[in-house]
């Protein structure tokens, strides 16, 4: 090998050693096993946007620089060290783990080249999420910014880049305040609120696209028609999109439409997509404009249909999939790492919660105030998990709780600006998700947290999306609106409100309390809901308590939800420790009184 080739191997190696060596988890919380597997120089590795894949890309998780500065200041001339991202700065994972304010700013900057084989191309740079406003720059020219720290969002940066070295770099802003989306983040964790997360906590990518390519895919199945409604988004209308469906290698259904048009696409005797068989067909796009291909992506879809029904009995309605009854049956999933926060250490810990979430019997999983990366939905759809999605919730402004009963009296107003910031954020996060067969119900309320004209938003979240059920307060103020009533009862799980009208389910139920020593994210303050138990008195309570929901389902009952997949900092009411190394119950005994539950109509 020619000498100067060895120096610049050498040398490219010091660097990467020298970028590796800064790098390190921050403190001495407790961990996952998946942390240790955490490589700076290979992060989060798998393709972030499974709905719609594309064969080249490059990704620019790793080591950046950043900086903490006050809110408006520009980009620093020197930085305070570096950061992994996508972990958020809060995080051990990030090798930060510091607080930042609503008057500071967080900058990201680092260099790319664009790879050789991408010349001719443009250049997207993608963003799986940033909390919660991300200005974007490239080569010091601002490129665009986003808002909302749940939804992805790109920009086509070609006209911004250069030959050899390029500069990207990010300020991110995030009040974790009041009136913007921010689940159970606080600046103050206390109870049942967790350490904020601020800045980049989801993959950051590049693709090379034709001037004439696919921006998005919305698919929709139907099951009374057996066909999907697919519709192919692309900045040319003068796009022609063509569509095929497979099973296995053979395509079973194709159709071409122009872009932005929703194209119908029959499939005979279609495979039904279940918790029991989760089948997806594949999906085969191209776009061609003036009869040459200019863009390709592989998706997949799934049939299924869920809806409600009347029963007759009481005048009630039940729940079903694929038009049979359906218990649904979850745990409360927060979706919380004590090393990442937000962000999962690995796309296996990211699958963990799923797979063992199905091995414990449940059919379910209630995603709690917070949008997961695609990769997630990817899992359950692939998995067989039905999905309740949440909205993040505001505080700040809305009603005060009225737990019992129909509310009483009238709703308070909220202002423009905070009525305005929900529209577009839980709209935008319907639609980032929509694809997904796996979602069955969408909750735009959480026990009143930031609850206004519920009646209104609950018919608007169901215009648009009519396919769904809409939850409109999960154990919130109750309002004759959507397709669901839903109590939350700790002690025991009781429906203390019904509506014969609605798919009555008790949303949270159970939060039985376990600390388990070596597994604690502080050493004192931990509780759960009621005194905490041992781990036999907790399988055992458990299961007392899946009995008795079995009891209500003769009374209408036709979903739960229990407190909570994993501990979540001073919680301790998971199934399984914080750090995912105990399961608190008897897998066994739980399994078999869970299925016997989930599988109570079959």
């Amino acid at each position: 090998m020619h000498m100067k080739k060895i120096a610049l191997l050498i040398a490219a190696f010091a660097a990467a050693s020298a970028g590796f060596a800064q790098w390190k988890p921050a403190g001495d919380k407790i961990k996952t096993v998946w942390a240790d597997k955490v490589d700076p120089e290979n992060v989060l590795p798998e393709y972030p946007r499974p709905l719609m894949e594309r064969p080249q890309w490059l990704n620019l998780n790793g080591l950046w620089n950043y900086a903490v500065v006050k809110r408006d200041a520009p980009l620093p001339k020197s930085f305070d060290g570096k950061i992994l991202v996508p972990f958020a700065i809060e995080s051990s994972l990030s090798g930060v783990g510091k607080t930042i304010s609503g008057d500071q700013s967080l900058w990201y900057e680092r260099k790319f080249k664009i790879p050789e084989d991408w010349k001719g191309k443009d250049v997207l740079i993608n963003f799986g999420a940033v909390d919660w406003k991300a200005e974007v720059f490239v080569n010091g020219e601002k490129i665009g910014e986003h808002t909302g720290g749940y939804t992805p969002f790109s920009f086509n940066i070609t006209k911004f880049l250069k030959e050899g070295e390029n500069s990207l770099s990010v300020r991110a802003w995030d009040s974790t305040g009041n009136g913007i989306p921010r689940g159970k983040q606080s600046a103050n964790p206390h109870g049942i609120f967790y350490t904020a997360v601020s800045g980049i906590w989801q993959t950051v990518w590049l693709e090379p696209v034709s001037p004439t390519h696919i921006s998005g895919v919305k698919i929709t199945p139907d099951l009374d028609s057996s066909s999907f409604d697919i519709r192919v988004d692309s900045a040319d209308p003068k796009a022609v999109a063509e569509i095929k469906i497979l099973d296995g290698g053979k395509v079973v259904a194709e159709a071409k439409s122009a872009a932005n048009k929703t194209a119908n696409l029959p499939v005979a005797n279609p495979k039904l997509w279940s918790p029991d068989s989760p089948f997806l067909y594949g999906l085969e796009i191209t776009l061609h404009k003036n009869g040459a291909q200019t863009d390709s992506v592989k998706s997949y879809a799934a049939m299924r249909k869920f809806g409600i029904k009347s029963h007759g009995k009481w005048g009630g309605v039940d729940f079903t999939l694929n038009d049979k009854k359906f218990f649904t049956f979850a745990p409360l999933d927060q979706g919380w790492w004590p090393d990442g926060l937000y962000t999962a250490p690995t796309d296996e810990a990211l699958l963990f919660d799923i797979q063992r979430t199905k091995d414990l019997g449940f059919n379910s999983i209630r995603k709690h105030v917070k949008v997961e990366p695609a990769r997630w939905y990817a899992h359950c759809d692939r998995l067989g998990i039905v999905v309740w999605q949440d909205m993040p919730s505001m505080f700040g402004e809305g009603n005060a709780w009225q737990p019992r009963g129909f509310f009483q009296g009238e709703e308070k107003p909220v202002s423009r600006q905070f009525e305005a910031t929900f529209r577009k954020e839980w709209k935008e996060i319907m639609e980032s998700l929509h694809s997904h067969p796996c979602i069955a119900i969408w909750t735009p309320f959480n026990e009143s947290w930031g609850q206004f004209k519920t009646r209104e938003i609950a018919e608007w979240t169901k215009s648009l999306d009519p396919s769904r059920l809409v939850n409109p307060a999960s154990g919130g103020n109750f309002f004759d609106c959507g397709d669901v009533i839903d109590c939350h009862d700790y002690g025991n799980p009781t429906m203390f409100i019904f509506n014969n009208q609605k798919v009555n389910t008790v949303g949270e139920y159970g939060g039985l309390g376990c600390a388990v020593d070596g597994h604690l994210w502080v050493k004192d303050k931990n509780w759960g809901y009621g005194k905490l138990l041992a781990p036999e008195e907790v399988t055992k309570r458990f299961i007392a308590l899946t009995e008795r929901l079995i009891d209500m389902v003769k009374y209408g009952c036709f979903g739960a939800v229990y407190t909570q997949t994993t501990d979540v900092e001073i919680e301790v009411n998971g199934l399984f420790t914080y750090d995912r190394k105990v399961l608190k119950v008897d897998e066994e005994k739980v399994r078999a009184a869970n299925k016997k539950l989930s599988d109570i109509f079959k």
